[in-house]
């Protein structure tokens, strides 16, 4: 099944709810514009991106125990995405699962905050993520270890790439899934049609992209992954999906989202940004938000 949101006829959000998110998407897009000052470039633009999902996930769907992160009960969030670590720390901080004064230790020598996402260091990092195409595997596994195990409350969340659609092992992770009837497992699917080699349609294309997770056997919805009402809608439909059908939630992204100044950059998949420019950028941050 395949689900397109229509928002003409979308069932309507609490709009405290959909505040509630706004305005944590918000903070998590100012944290990361503060991560990436210190280092003075970074993935920010894909952070700026995918802020709108964290923050629907962390702030209004993961179960989560902050003071006890390996809790046997919580829900998983596993980042494919390794790189995307900037915007996850500020999603965790949102989560009250590490503290936001570490947040300035980003990146540096020492830190529990690496530039690329490892379980081995943060709390809350579920898998060291970086070389794409093992995220969906290991939420396999997790999954299906979970029901083994007999405890079927936490659902287990991979967050990937439109570009780890090009890894093979991602699609044989995929039909693993839908064989072994994970219904405790849903797939965030990142498309923000950029690669660090190009446009994703140049590297290598991967639509029809909603029929090739039905195809596989998912239920599946495609969303504007920067419209928080729409995402709270697909988000709740996954939850209330099939028990036996694992879930996609293929969602469009802008990659800059929230800052005119770098949605328009070129060259946008690692940024450098001037020294000058991180102030500018905020300043956009708050006039968007209004």
């Amino acid at each position: 099944m395949v689900t397109t949101i229509d928002t003409r006829t979308a069932t309507p959000v609490d709009p405290q709810r959909i505040q509630r998110v706004q305005e944590a998407a918000k903070r998590i897009r100012r944290r990361a514009l503060d991560m990436g000052e210190v280092q003075g470039q970074g993935y920010i633009g894909q952070a700026l991106g995918v802020a709108d999902v964290l923050a629907v996930a962390y702030t209004d769907q993961l179960r989560l125990r902050p003071e006890d992160p390996s809790c046997l009960d919580r829900d998983r969030f596993l980042l494919s995405i390794g790189h995307y670590a900037i915007a996850l720390y500020a999603a965790l901080a949102e989560a009250g699962v590490i503290a936001e004064s570490e947040l300035e230790t980003y990146g540096a020598d020492g830190s529990r905050l690496p530039m690329s996402a490892m379980a081995t260091y943060t709390p809350g990092v579920e898998i060291s993520g970086g070389s794409l195409g093992h995220g969906l595997g290991i939420a396999v596994g997790m999954a299906l270890g979970l029901r083994h195990q007999g405890n079927d409350t936490p659902r287990v969340f991979n967050l990937l790439s439109d570009g780890e659609l090009n890894e093979g092992s991602t699609w044989e992770a995929a039909m693993s899934a839908a064989h072994h009837r994970l219904g405790n497992l849903t797939a965030i699917i990142d498309v923000n049609a950029l690669q660090a080699d190009g446009p994703t349609d140049g590297v290598m294309r991967i639509e029809p992209v909603e029929d090739k997770w039905r195809a596989f056997g998912w239920n599946t919805q495609r969303v504007d992954g920067n419209s928080i009402p729409d995402l709270l809608r697909a988000f709740d439909a996954a939850a209330a999906t099939d028990a036996h059908t694992p879930a996609a939630l293929i969602c469009d992204t802008k990659v800059g989202k929230g800052v005119p100044m770098l949605e328009s950059r070129e060259k946008a998949h690692f940024m450098r940004v001037e020294e000058h420019e991180w102030q500018i950028a905020r300043d956009q941050l708050e006039a968007q938000a209004r």
